[in-house]
């Protein structure tokens, strides 16, 4: 059975009565945020009822019931390939990510691994030298200031970065488009790897866990100003990321094997990403003030 967007409206407009009416007459449907409307989906057959019922009452009305026929089969959540193609910026950044780590097999292959990082670099018998990033820049390698962000060393480091990235982008891509998705990934890539080079000097660093906690302060504070389902992240997952990033500070994990964590690239993420939440919340609840 498909899913069909029947109704698209502002986040101002109040959808909770017509909700309810739906669920007291058993009604499949679901509510969804997407680049700053709430859409209304039902199944296909019984979209063009739907649409009636809300144009007759768009409030809800408890005493009223339609005779709307029931579904021939239950109805379907959105499968994975159209979760892709609503979220097209999340695939593309994870989609990079996962071609990057098979040229440049997971970090092995330095070769490769040199026109990603942060900077470029030779092998020196057992030793690496670095090209200073002023070179870089005026060479015109200005892709460096964001591509470790694709790097990952090892498939697990791969596969935890890339989960949460399809968790976490999603959510801002529905709920401020793409673009913008794009712009704070960008951000949040930039900012950590200048403060990781800062702070550590010349060295090999990668991963899109800078822009991880990036997103994630982004959504945190964006849902604390102006809240919506679509940033309601789970108490436990805030807790979590929060208490992994003490631990990394701590070295606890470098020293149980897990090897050098990028601490600097974590903290400027997440406060950068704090930051444009702060900004994007106060602009979202003006807006939605005004």
């Amino acid at each position: 059975m498909t899913a069909v967007a029947v109704l698209r409206l502002p986040l101002a407009v109040d959808l909770s009565g017509f909700v309810k009416l739906l669920q007291r007459m058993q009604v499949p449907h679901r509510v969804s945020e997407e680049a700053g409307e709430q859409v209304l989906w039902v199944p296909n057959e019984i979209s063009a009822d739907v649409r009636s019922l809300y144009e007759r009452f768009p409030a809800g009305d408890p005493e009223q019931q339609l005779d709307i026929p029931a579904p021939q089969a239950p109805f379907k959540r959105p499968g994975f390939a159209e979760q892709v193609r609503s979220s097209p910026v999340t695939g593309l950044v994870l989609l990079l990510s996962i071609v990057v780590g098979a040229i440049t097999l997971l970090g092995e292959n330095l070769d490769t691994l040199r026109w990603f990082t942060f900077l470029e670099f030779r092998v020196m018998g057992d030793y690496i030298q670095f090209t200073p990033l002023a070179d870089s820049l005026a060479a015109g390698q200005w892709w460096r200031l964001v591509t470790p962000m694709l790097i990952h060393f090892g498939f697990l480091h791969l596969a935890m970065n890339g989960m949460w990235y399809w968790e976490l982008g999603r959510r801002i891509e529905a709920r401020q488009g793409g673009i913008n998705l794009l712009g704070l990934t960008l951000l949040f890539s930039l900012v950590s790897n200048y403060a990781q080079y800062y702070y550590s000097g010349p060295s090999l660093f990668g991963g899109l866990s800078g822009v991880l906690y990036g997103l994630l302060g982004h959504c945190w504070i964006y849902q604390l100003l102006s809240p919506n389902p679509i940033y309601r992240l789970p108490r436990g997952v805030l807790v979590m990321m929060l208490v992994w990033l003490a631990l990394c500070m701590s070295g606890l994990i470098s020293l149980i094997g897990f090897g050098q964590i990028a601490n600097a690239a974590h903290v400027s993420g997440l406060l950068v990403g704090c930051l444009s939440g702060l900004l994007g919340g106060l602009y979202s609840r003006r807006k939605l003030a005004a």
